[in-house]
């Protein structure tokens, strides 16, 4: 299968998901859940699907994807039902903490600017002074 097509293919998926997961009305599911990235196989069989929970609690982040996986078999069927298709790939809920581990980051950098001591001066003729 071409690259392209499967690249649509994947995106359309993710957009489709996404629109799902929103719609779903599990109260374990985080209203911050965002689907990162969908990938079909060339076969049609199985989709590994990352998400992201952007929650500090590491348990929300966790029952999300849990609901997530119980309900797999509803999304597909509501997936196969928007998109058209006839081969439902069984989906692979998994979570992606990169948003999360980059925000903490940014997190950490800040507090260092913040505490950054402010440099002592040197003074202009420092360069052209000779021992």
């Amino acid at each position: 299968m071409p690259v392209k097509r499967l690249d649509r293919i994947n995106e359309e998926v993710k957009k489709t998901l996404s629109e799902i997961i929103r719609e779903l009305k599990d109260p374990r599911i985080s209203p911050m859940t965002t689907i990162l990235m969908a990938e079909v196989t060339n076969d049609y069989k199985h989709a590994k699907v990352r998400v992201s929970v952007y929650d500090k609690d590491d348990s929300v982040r966790e029952e999300t994807v849990k609901a997530l996986n119980y309900a797999k078999g509803f999304i597909a069927r509501e997936l196969g039902k928007r998109m058209d298709i006839r081969r439902l790939p069984e989906l692979h809920f998994t979570l992606d903490s990169s948003i999360e581990y980059s925000v903490h980051i940014s997190d950490i950098l800040e507090e260092l600017k913040r505490n950054r001591k402010p440099q002592e001066e040197i003074p202009d003729d420092a360069d052209t002074q000779e021992d």
